[in-house]
């Protein structure tokens, strides 16, 4: 373990990814503590679509009072569930934390399972059309009519690229596909092409990443079911039960597909047994996590270390402060 490292000022930022319950944040507390033993402070960013909810705590694992007192966390309870938040919005949010953060002295710590976040922020972020009510409602109006997997179907006449990535129930998606073809006269893949965002030129392009991935996937699976079973003695139904007694939240919100919490409404609605809560949540983040480790293996600049191996943690620390230490890059020669 390097002795010292240089100045908070000229370090990069670091990523911490990885999918669900891979010990992304016991990696980034031990990061953050060893770091700061060796004068570098440290200020952590959530990258999770999730934790920019207020009142959705259980269900999204969020970090606990004292763990967010230790480091201090940024993009947490900032948006109601009512509300939307898109990689747009965590772009910009991102840069310019990491601006700040920077300007403070600290190294700025991205953490977290929202893949799309991360890939935006590297990558730029495309000039999509905005959401437009009008058609929004019309498509809605159309698939209370016709059903969604119709709503795909006509996606996949338009758009074969982005409706082969999305399920036939996925409405979220579905819809905003249809509506960017709608408004735009374009496929939403044909944004994919190329990138036009602001962070590609920003601090996010010294972003080192490092990824958690499991080398056994039956051992996340069994760490997935141990947190969803530990949610649901913390009172997750109870959560989500206050939620729906607002009065103004609906399961086609953002907030309530997120994984876990879409699950628990269809209970609560009695479209499913409550009994199958367990089984359906689990299987529903067993997905989740696969496309989280799918979408990880398309980064090829990560750094990945097998977290389920005993001495993770001490391995991310380790490749941590080794990237840190290494002398910059020098350009090349003209």
């Amino acid at each position: 373990m390097p002795d010292t490292l240089p100045s908070p000022g000229t370090l990069p930022a670091v990523a911490l990814a990885g999918p669900t319950a891979s010990g992304k944040t016991a990696g980034a507390l031990a990061l953050a503590a060893v770091l700061g033993k060796q004068g570098v402070p440290v200020e952590i960013i959530s990258v999770d679509s999730a934790l920019v909810y207020r009142g959705m705590d259980i269900g999204t694992a969020k970090p606990t009072a004292d763990e967010r007192a230790a480091v201090p966390h940024h993009l947490i309870d900032i948006r109601d569930p009512l509300q939307t938040y898109s990689a747009a919005e965590f772009v910009q949010d991102a840069t310019r934390l990491m601006g700040e953060i920077r300007a403070r002295g600290a190294l700025p710590l991205l953490v977290g399972g929202t893949m799309l976040y991360f890939k935006a922020l590297f990558d730029g972020i495309d000039d999509m059309p905005p959401a437009d009510p009008a058609v929004r409602a019309r498509l809605e109006a159309q698939a209370a009519e016709q059903g969604w997997p119709a709503l795909h179907a006509e996606l996949a006449r338009v758009d074969p690229a982005t409706a082969a990535r999305l399920a036939p129930a996925d409405s979220q998606r579905i819809q905003r596909a249809l509506e960017v073809w709608h408004v735009s006269g374009r496929p939403l893949s044909s944004f994919h092409t190329t990138k036009t965002g602001a962070a590609r030129a920003g601090a996010a392009s010294a972003t080192a990443l490092f990824s958690l991935e499991p080398q056994d996937r039956a051992w996340l699976h069994e760490r997935i079911a141990q947190r969803f079973d530990a949610m649901l003695a913390a009172g997750f139904l109870d959560e989500v039960r206050g939620l729906r007694a607002r009065g103004d939240l609906h399961p086609d919100l953002p907030s309530m597909r997120c994984v876990g919490y879409r699950q628990a409404w269809e209970s609560l609605d009695g479209t499913w047994p409550l009994q199958s809560l367990r089984e359906r949540g689990i299987a529903a983040t067993r997905q989740l996590a696969k496309r989280q480790i799918t979408w990880l293996r398309s980064m090829p600049a990560r750094h990945a270390v097998a977290c389920d191996q005993p001495n993770a943690v001490a391995q991310l620390v380790q490749a941590v402060l080794q990237r840190l230490s290494a002398p910059p890059p020098q350009p090349a020669a003209p």
